[in-house]
């Protein structure tokens, strides 16, 4: 299940960078420094695939999910830019050269592009420093098992002996160098985030380091005479660390977001393309003033101006994602779409999958203790099944071949596990829930009732079937001891089975009786089966006529009509 905290924060790092593209404020670097989080919040989920599978699957996935939307901006925008003029440039940015183009193809360096589309490869700066974080992250990931928070540190040492030395790179490499000591940090403190290291630094230590931090970035900045941390990259680098820090130690309840269906479905959306909004938003707020000078609304004042402007911002990107995002679905290896699946995401606690519907319940064996692990059979270790709520535990062993292993017999004959047939694995079946279907074509454990006399005593253990001798006669009622000092709560591994006074765990299909469980397809020992009476009520989908001959009251069986 998907992490709606970092959804929600990826999706406001993602509007800012419109707003700040779109009005130039400043102080937007400072309240929300977007790429800090963007890379944050990238550089956990690479170190979440790192840790499960190996390196070079892991950068090929991610390139595979980065790269088409770029392919296919630049097979739009190259031939666009060669038509309007791009070979004749003089003295452009990015004078036109063959061998440059590669870089739409791989941004290990920036996409050229002409001067007169500016606004199309200019914010491609950020895939190729994500490519170059992606590339470098098998070994950074490594140094960061080894040493942990100095790899941290160290792109700021990087940078402070840049400045201190003077040294540059050409200019391609000088660039991807600068950003990678930049947002290097924030990128490991993502790697922190995702193996709970930042949530268990402690609060004394991360909040004062963080402010430090903060401080010195504000000092930069005002050493720099400006207030746009964009153009200080000392400061950005200090600055999205320390917000870095602050919020990812933060993991708050996001319950109320789904009862917010507009905010959530826009927060799946954003992330479901969040690199095509990023590519086409800019070329977006270029087409906002011609568009809005073809139907002149480019003159109305000042309060109702920047709304319009910022609406028709997104109104076009929201075009741009119809008509490009299904790159991203080819990326991910998805069914291409026009319009993402915004449907809410699944609440915590809630299965994504439905399980299977028939779980293997243990029976105790002749002690009357409760099964509640299953065999592993690949190595023989205990693996504990997960437990669903209102249910006990049940075992499962863990067969490669789909059989559950054999188990003992108890000394009533009975087996003490029904043996499973499955090709899924054990923690599938372990989660296994009855169904109504499966519950109308087995036959339940209490099957057939059992009629009493009403004269006969109340104890389990007197009842028997002809041919049976009661196992469990002379147990007696906690109530029945000489004297309450005497009296305890009995546990089930000293009770034997079908003592009175052991609850059981109710299962939706009946299966445990007098705190012990019982195979759904396997019949229980009378010694197992409570006092009740049986009022020719359903049972598990089937008509069960009266045992009895008088008639009974179903809504009072103790009273005879």
């Amino acid at each position: 299940m998907r992490n709606r905290y970092l959804d929600l924060l990826r999706a406001a790092a993602i509007v800012r960078v419109i707003v700040y593209h779109l009005f130039g404020w400043p102080w937007l670097s400072i309240v929300l420094p977007a790429m800090g989080v963007m890379f944050a919040l990238a550089g956990s989920l690479t170190a979440a695939s790192l840790s499960r599978r190996a390196a070079n699957q892991v950068v090929t996935s991610r390139l595979r999910r980065l790269l088409p939307p770029l392919w296919l901006l630049g097979a739009i925008a190259v031939p666009v830019m060669l038509v309007a003029g791009w070979t004749r440039e003089d003295g452009g940015q990015h004078p036109f050269s063959p061998a440059t183009l590669v870089f739409w193809l791989l941004p290990i360096g920036d996409p050229p592009g002409s001067d007169q589309a500016l606004d199309v490869w200019e914010p491609l700066w950020y895939l190729r420093a994500y490519v170059w974080f992606v590339l470098l992250s098998p070994v950074l990931f490594l140094l960061w098992r080894r040493v942990g928070w100095a790899t941290v540190a160290l792109p700021l040492l990087i940078m402070a002996a840049l400045d201190y030395t003077g040294f540059e790179l050409p200019e391609t490499a000088d660039a991807a160098l600068w950003d990678f000591i930049t947002y290097g940090a924030c990128w490991i403190a993502g790697f922190a985030h995702q193996d709970g290291r930042l949530a268990r630094l402690r609060p004394w230590l991360a909040y004062p380091a963080a402010l430090v931090m903060a401080a010195a970035a504000l000092w930069w900045a005002r050493q720099e005479e400006t207030w746009d941390f964009n153009d200080v990259s000392e400061s950005q680098a200090l600055w999205s660390l320390a917000f870095v820090l602050v919020v990812l130690r933060w993991q708050p309840s996001m319950d109320w977001l789904a009862r917010v269906a507009p905010l959530d479905r826009t927060v799946t959306l954003l992330n479901a393309r969040a690199v095509t909004v990023y590519l086409w938003h800019n070329i977006a707020i270029a087409a906002v003033w011609p568009v809005l000078t073809v139907l002149a609304l480019d003159d109305l004042g000042d309060r109702l101006g920047p709304v319009t402007d910022l609406l028709l911002a997104f109104a076009l990107t929201g075009l741009a994602v119809v008509a490009f995002g299904w790159a991203e679905d080819l990326g991910a290896r998805r069914r291409p779409r026009l319009w993402p699946d915004t449907a809410p995401a699944p609440r915590s606690g809630q299965h994504t999958t439905e399980p299977p519907s028939e779980p293997s319940l243990a029976v105790a064996a002749a002690s009357g203790r409760t099964a509640t692990a299953a065999s592993a059979h690949s190595g023989g270790l205990s693996a504990a099944a997960p437990a669903r709520s209102g249910r006990s535990s049940a075992a499962e062993p863990a067969h490669s071949g789909g059989l559950a292993a054999a188990t003992p017999a108890r000394s009533d004959g009975l087996p003490t596990a029904a043996p499973v047939r499955s090709g899924r694995s054990s923690a599938a079946a372990a989660m296994a829930r009855s169904t109504a279907a499966a519950a109308m074509t087995r036959t339940p454990a209490n099957w057939p009732p059992i009629p009493r006399d009403p004269e006969e005593k109340t104890r389990a253990g007197e009842i028997t079937r002809p041919g049976e001798t009661a196992q469990s006669s002379e147990i007696t009622r906690p109530e029945e001891t000489a004297h309450p000092s005497e009296m305890r709560r009995p546990e089930v591994d000293d009770v034997a089975p079908g003592a009175p006074g052991v609850p059981g765990v109710d299962d939706v299909a009946g299966n445990a009786v007098g705190g012990v469980e019982v195979p759904l397809d396997a019949e229980a020992p009378d010694s197992l089966l409570p006092p009740r009476h049986d009022p020719g009520l359903p049972v598990a989908g089937r008509r069960a006529d009266p045992l009895e001959d008088e008639a009974t009251d179903w809504f009072h069986p103790d009273r005879r009509a």
